[in-house]
């Protein structure tokens, strides 16, 4: 029975409230919908098509000749705009996932440029409905047909209360705080830079669009002329993401804030060799959040320069965003307290940071703004490729009065940066301003983790009972999360395992072809040499050699989405899919290469099931050799011969990928919950012996 709506709500608000409820409603009912990380992108891909074409049937009467982007019968009118007529049960499924998402990850630019199509082709390269009811996709598509784009107040509503659904994403645990940071925050960077319009705007890690769209928000009100408005559309704001599900939502996201193109590229931003970004790729603002804590391949290293490599992502996002930044150039860029006093290559960016650019002020974040997705504290740094540092303000923005900690449930507020928003424009020192000259900052480790010099002390006391307090609540995060946990386990895992135990049994043979096609090394090129790390954490590039220094006579060239392992140390589950770093890259006659049928067999299912520790015992039983240690080879015929389980479709394969991603990403926020146990622990002895000797002593 087809979704009906009886009364509509009279306001905008209240009628796209309705059918934000109502749609989330109906997908509660979806077995294949599990939780918000399902839920949240499943409606975005509905409401992106949606208001694409409400903008193509705009832009066919505003403009002449205008030819859509997509073709009948793929178009929501064709398909989606009849709530009567329009397919739907198992007639609808089959559609949407064997017609019109190749269809649309099929188009390309016109003339090989990146226009609406090419836009439309990446949005969907990576997107898989995992609706199993037909029916109740219809019914989410005919409450959708009641927004419409075409007006200014359900776009301005719809925009507003899509954030408000993305808030709600981070909120339901996950990785998508990996991609959400607080408005406010972003609301102040952006502020404090003060775009003009025709200036170039970047966000090399864009997540949802939050940066770029506060950024539009800002410039919108500079628009006088026609021309002013094509220039902020089409000239003004960029975006790189890497991830799949946020650069779905961040499209989404600036589509619903009026942005007709936007231009968001689905790539690593780190990808690129530091020295080919030359003056044509440079930007005049960089307003960003760039993940933070993580580590990048040994292949993505190669692309810096040799003295500053890095494994930590803020390292190497630092060295991007200065090379990228234009002469006068500015920037505002959260990073963690460790690279303001980290050793090594932060140290000798830092040196660099200071010469090269005017870092004019830091701002120190009240501890716990990203709680309880990190417990790591925060700075935004402002600076602009404007000349030498001679001196570094420094702004200590407090805790709330009345707050201890931030929660999900009560986050810092914009109306927290008042007084700094005040004392931007007059410095002065204050009890929370003070300024570290050049001189100051000696090498050779130039730290920027400068303390309040108002501070009453260096070591900071907190109440017991607030210790008390903030040990509790992370004490009840690691209860959420673990409760997360076992209801993703009981929602998900009987229809995964139903999945493993109905799927026939496959022999990778049958799947997949060895790649012969090795090249003959050549003397005069260098080459990036690939190996696979144990315990399935997959491919990295461990070299670059010259080709006249290589002993193998032949190498075979691996790209994205192939198969390979060691031979030595497959028993050590020396298994991966090569990714985006790795792509280009060779590898010795020692790791075998495979193609993949893509129309059978997902890489990522590929991937989990060899993550598993008893595979590689069997496959330990078919190693050849004498030692384990230099000799034990597994060989291609035992693992071609080899059969796994292989759900019949890659809908079905995707969904067990992201079941185990989801257990993957709440075992880590247990664990970050665990380290603000571990650091709250700390600091309880300390506070109660001044609690208990401070009055005595005089405080």
């Amino acid at each position: 029975m087809r979704h009906r709506t009886a009364d509509q709500p009279t306001t905008p608000a209240a009628r796209l409230s309705s059918v934000i409820k109502s749609s989330r409603d109906i997908m509660r009912k979806d077995a294949g919908l599990n939780g918000d990380l399902d839920r949240i992108p499943e409606f975005s891909w509905i409401l992106f098509l949606k208001a694409f074409d409400d903008l193509e049937q705009r832009r066919e009467i505003t403009e002449k000749n205008y030819k859509t982007a997509i073709r009948k019968p793929f178009r929501w009118r064709d398909w989606a705009a009849d709530p009567d007529k329009g397919m739907t049960g198992p007639e609808l499924l089959k559609f949407v996932s064997d017609e019109l998402f190749p269809h649309l990850r099929g188009l390309v630019g016109t003339n090989g440029e990146r226009d609406q199509r090419a836009v439309i082709a990446e949005v969907f390269r990576e997107t898989f409905t995992r609706f199993r009811s037909g029916y109740l996709l219809r019914d989410v598509v005919n409450l959708v047909n009641n927004i419409n784009f075409n007006t200014a107040d359900d776009i301005h509503t719809m925009a507003h209360l899509y954030e408000s659904m993305l808030k709600e994403m981070r909120d339901s645990a996950g990785d998508s705080g990996e991609f959400y940071t607080p408005r406010p925050v972003i609301r102040f960077i952006v502020k404090m830079i003060q775009p003009k319009l025709g200036e170039t705007i970047l966000d090399p890690a864009c997540g949802t669009g939050g940066f770029l769209v506060e950024s539009y928000e800002l410039l919108k009100k500079q628009v006088k002329s026609k021309q002013d408005r094509e220039t902020l559309q089409y000239h003004t704001l960029r975006g790189v993401e890497k991830k799949p599900m946020p650069y779905l939502l961040g499209m989404m996201n600036l589509l619903l804030h009026e942005i007709d193109r936007p231009n968001l590229s689905r790539s690593n931003a780190l990808i690129r060799p530091l020295h080919d970004i030359g003056d044509k790729d440079r930007v005049d603002i960089i307003v960003t959040n760039p993940p933070f804590g993580g580590e990048e391949e040994k292949g993505i290293q190669l692309n810096f320069p040799e003295e500053t490599r890095s494994d930590d992502t803020e390292v190497l996002f630092i060295q991007l965003i200065m090379r990228s930044l234009a002469r006068g150039g500015r920037c505002g860029v959260i990073v963690p307290d460790g690279f303001l006093s980290s050793e090594g290559v932060a140290s000798r960016l830092r040196q660099k940071l200071l010469a090269e650019f005017n870092l004019h002020t830091i701002v120190r974040l009240p501890k716990g703004v990203f709680v309880p997705y990190t417990p790591i504290e925060t700075n935004i740094l402002f600076f602009g490729k404007s000349g030498r540092t001679d001196g570094i303000w420094y702004y200590e923005l407090p805790i709330a009065d009345g707050r201890n900690v931030y929660t999900k449930t009560r986050p810092i507020r914009y109306e927290e940066f008042a007084d700094c928003i005040r004392w931007w424009h007059d410095r002065q020192e204050t009890e929370r301003a003070w300024k570290v000259g050049i001189s100051e900052i000696q090498a050779p480790l130039f730290l920027l983790d400068r303390r309040n010099p108002k501070a009453v002390s260096e070591v900071t006391i907190q109440p017991v009972k607030e210790v008390c307090d903030g040990l509790i609540a992370a004490g009840q995060r690691i209860c959420a999360a673990a409760s997360q946990a076992l209801q993703e386990y009981d929602e998900t895992s009987a229809r995964v395992l139903g999945i493993i135990k109905s799927a026939p049994l496959a022999k990778l043979g049958d799947v997949m072809t060895q790649n012969l096609d090795a090249e003959p090394v050549d003397g005069t090129r260098t080459y990036r040499l690939t190996g696979v790390r144990l315990n399935a954490k997959g491919p990295f590039v461990r070299e670059t050699k010259d080709g006249q220094t290589i002993k193998a006579s032949r190498l075979t060239p691996i790209v994205s989405g192939q198969f390979i392992y060691s031979r030595l140390f497959a028993w050590r589950g020396a298994f991966g899919v090569v990714n985006e770093a790795t792509s280009g890259a060779y590898v010795s006659g020692e790791f075998p290469v495979f193609d993949l049928n893509m129309a059978r067999i997902a890489p990522e299912y590929l991937h989990w099931y060899f993550s598993q520790p008893t595979i590689w015992e069997k496959v330990e039983k078919k190693c050849t050799g004498t030692t384990k240690a230099s000799r034990n080879r597994f060989k291609e015929r035992y693992f071609l011969d080899m059969v796994i389980p292989l759900p019949a479709t890659k809908e079905e394969q995707i969904l067990v990928v992201r079941y185990m991603e989801s257990l993957r990403v709440l075992s880590r926020s247990i664990q970050e919950a665990q380290s603000v146990v571990t650091k709250e622990l700390a600091a309880l002895l300390p506070s109660v012996l001044d609690d208990t000797f401070g009055a005595k002593l005089g405080g």
